[in-house]
């Protein structure tokens, strides 16, 4: 989300929203301010905060989106009118020096409808209020050092009251860099542990986005998953030179925790419920 923020500040920053073309009625979840008040406005800046986009307007009227798992976004020079499928919405902006209209078209692949955006008044912060410290912060230090958290420590990191901007991936592979167990807690971890966790968090981090700073444009595939190390590669080998073992996964209702045991967890395979009804 930060690189993706980067490189939309870039294209769309200074110049002035002609209007917002809904084109998908369920994703737009507030209705005063409505997008019809922001039409002539100047977009100030395009940042992040946890993996919400934030939209800055002159006037101090924001836009905050929430692409979800499937959500991308497409950028368009010149401005394009076309309705693809999952289509949410197309901000279309001018230069005002004669230039062709530009635009930013959110939309998702898949089925299920989950990216989300706000209109924001100044000084509401709608769903960004109660968001953890960021990762890198000193807030977010003094959490890993202290929290004597008994929760899984995959859970607290995913958890954006708690932690915000990690989420599951990043959450997997920071985990195996910091070689601890996903099932272990805050609580239990030792001060080595806890600095271990922080360091591990700041290289996979900072690896990520320096990537993701490669790319071009918006964020256009429909998958994301293959810059992990070890998110979403089960039954691959562990990518931790000398290790021999191979990448297991722990299965939920709707998403999957990527680890190695011998990296982890001491050789212990974790229970895994839905392999463990299949076999019944």
């Amino acid at each position: 989300m930060q690189a993706l923020a980067e490189r939309l500040d870039a294209f769309a920053s200074g110049r002035v929203l002609e209007r917002a073309d809904l084109l998908g009625f369920t994703a737009l979840k507030t209705v005063t301010p409505s997008a019809e008040d922001l039409r002539g406005q100047v977009l100030e800046s395009i940042g992040r905060r946890a993996k919400y986009l934030v939209w800055t307007f002159a006037g101090g009227r924001r836009i905050v989106l929430h692409l979800s798992q499937a959500g991308r976004v497409d950028v368009e020079a010149p401005a394009k009118t076309t309705r693809p499928r999952g289509a949410v919405v197309r901000f279309v902006f001018s230069s005002g020096d004669g230039e062709p209209e530009r635009a930013v078209l959110v939309r998702e692949h898949g089925t299920r409808r989950k990216a989300s955006w706000w209109v924001l008044a100044p000084g509401d912060d709608g769903p960004l209020q109660g968001l953890g410290p960021e990762p890198g912060s000193p807030e977010f230090a003094e959490l890993i050092r202290t929290s004597q958290s008994s929760r899984r420590l995959h859970t607290d990191l995913r958890d954006q009251r708690v932690v915000s901007g990690i989420g599951r991936g990043w959450g997997d592979d920071i985990v195996h860099c910091a070689h601890l167990s996903p099932f272990a807690s805050l609580g239990s971890l030792s001060a080595a542990e806890r600095e271990r966790l922080l360091s591990a968090t700041t290289e996979v981090l900072d690896d990520a986005l320096a990537l993701e700073r490669t790319r071009a444009g918006g964020l256009s595939e429909a998958k994301l998953g293959g810059r992990f190390a070890v998110h979403g590669k089960v039954a691959q080998p562990c990518p931790t030179p000398g290790c021999d073992d191979e990448l297991r996964r722990v299965s939920f209702e709707s998403y999957e925790m990527t680890y190695c045991p011998t990296c982890q967890t001491g050789g212990k395979i974790l229970a895994d419920r839905r392999l463990s009804r299949l076999l019944k």
